[in-house]
């Protein structure tokens, strides 16, 4: 018989023991959702105030990023750690492998714009391929490598690549060389498992040590150059124009950053003896003619992402050598990128505004000599060499600056600038 007295108890306890574990339920829900939230924030919080702690192989946080962190992103493709600069101990080449180093800031063909990267001139010029070992200058990793197919102008069957390599030594400071001619055996195994079916190797990951041979080189110039994300280049007016070349303005000075020994090798191989020794690439000064400029609408650097992008340039700076002399740096000259000096002393860029009216400059070529007088082959090691304007005017070019950073340009090849008494309908806009 049942015990109908205690059946009310019963019910009522059931009904508190369901309460109970529906109550604990919730609250370790709770409990969960707000250590997910705890964690999304504090990512999120590494991202965006610890530039140096950030996800780099999370794709998704691109968008939380600086523009200094997305470089760092992009040139190390993920494979970093630390912060800060090295030291640089290593010259790529041995002292005997190479007669100079030609400083930032050349300006030369489709290299319209100052040079962001500087030269290492092997000893002979001219030797075969991989006449000459590269080497690394800091202990670090490979992360990039890209390929670039060339044929011998002399011999169009004699066909090879040359390639462009990218160390990263932290998330911030990085090292990189161009027209390497090949990599050594097991750089080059390594980059044979990841490269891409178009050559490139944006997936590298090679542990190397100060002073290990990478590749050889020969024949041609050793491109080199330091990029410091941590330090922006102060002298481009708009860094946007340069997202085509993220890593421009965040071209470093190598000095600062080598062994007094190495430092004081490179600068005795350095023809330059002006400060900057080590050249400059960053010439613009708000509402003056000196430094970069793109025809309007163009895209900046990148120019529209054209083969020939460097048609839509336009440079106006000191030489890289003997900056008292300017250089007139054209994309696009008779249908050629095309560098002169102006035959008038007394032009000064960076004194020219608005207020300077309209400019009729003549435009020579131009060689170097020594401190002797004596012509310079451009291979040699001297020092302080000297721009002299060739004796034959090769056009005349007219320039005004319409508004702070709007220029007004048109060039007249093989005519002299008497005569010329204004613009045509040939003008073309630039701006920066």
């Amino acid at each position: 018989m049942l015990n109908t007295s205690n059946q009310p108890l019963n019910v009522k306890t059931g009904l508190n023991i369901k309460i109970f574990f529906l109550i604990g339920g919730m609250l370790i829900l709770i409990m969960l959702i707000a250590v997910i939230i705890f964690k999304i924030s504090s990512q999120f919080n590494s991202i965006s105030e610890n530039p140096n702690d950030f996800p780099v192989n999370n794709q998704n946080s691109v968008t939380y990023l600086s523009e200094a962190q997305q470089a760092r992103m992009r040139l190390s493709n993920g494979k970093c750690s630390g912060a800060g600069p090295v030291i640089l101990s290593v010259s790529p080449m041995q002292p005997e492998d190479f007669s100079i180093l030609i400083p930032y800031g050349l300006m030369v063909g489709g290299h319209v714009t100052p040079i962001d990267h500087q030269y290492f001139s092997p000893t002979i010029f001219n030797s075969p391929r991989d006449s000459y070992e590269v080497m690394a200058m800091a202990d670090g990793r490979i992360v990039d490598i890209q390929p670039r197919d060339r044929v011998n102008p002399q011999n169009a069957t004699d066909k090879f690549q040359e390639y462009r390599i990218v160390f990263t030594h932290t998330c911030t400071f990085f090292t990189y060389f161009d027209l390497v001619t090949s990599l050594s055996p097991d750089l080059l195994a390594a980059y044979e498992k990841v490269k891409n079916p178009e050559g490139y190797a944006g997936s590298m990951d090679f542990l190397v040590k100060a002073g290990q041979v990478i590749g050889k080189i020969g024949g041609q110039t050793l491109d080199f150059a330091v990029w410091n994300t941590e330090q922006i280049l102060s002298g481009f007016i708009v860094p946007e124009h340069y997202q085509g070349e993220f890593w421009k303005i965040y071209t470093a000075n190598p000095y600062d950053y080598m062994t007094p020994e190495l430092k004081e090798l490179l600068i005795e191989r350095n023809p330059r003896t002006v400060e900057p020794i080590q050249g400059k690439i960053d010439y613009d000064i708000p509402g003056k003619l000196i430094g970069n400029w793109f025809v309007a609408g163009s895209g900046g650097y990148s120019g529209g992402q054209k083969a020939e992008y460097w048609k839509t340039h336009l440079a106006i700076a000191p030489d890289h050598y003997d900056p008292t002399k300017y250089i007139i740096s054209f994309g696009d000259f008779a249908g050629q990128a095309s560098q002169f000096t102006v035959s008038d002393s007394t032009f000064r860029p960076e004194n020219i505004g608005v207020e300077s009216g309209l400019l009729k400059l003549e435009l020579k070529t131009f060689s170097y000599v020594d401190t002797g007088g004596n012509s310079w082959n451009g291979m040699s090691l001297i020092k302080s060499p000297k721009l002299i304007a060739n004796n034959f005017v090769q056009g005349c070019v007219l320039l005004q600056l319409l508004e702070p950073e709007k220029l007004k340009v048109e060039t007249i090849p093989k005519k002299n600038c008497s005569g010329i008494s204004g613009f045509s309908d040939q003008a073309q806009i630039y701006e920066r």
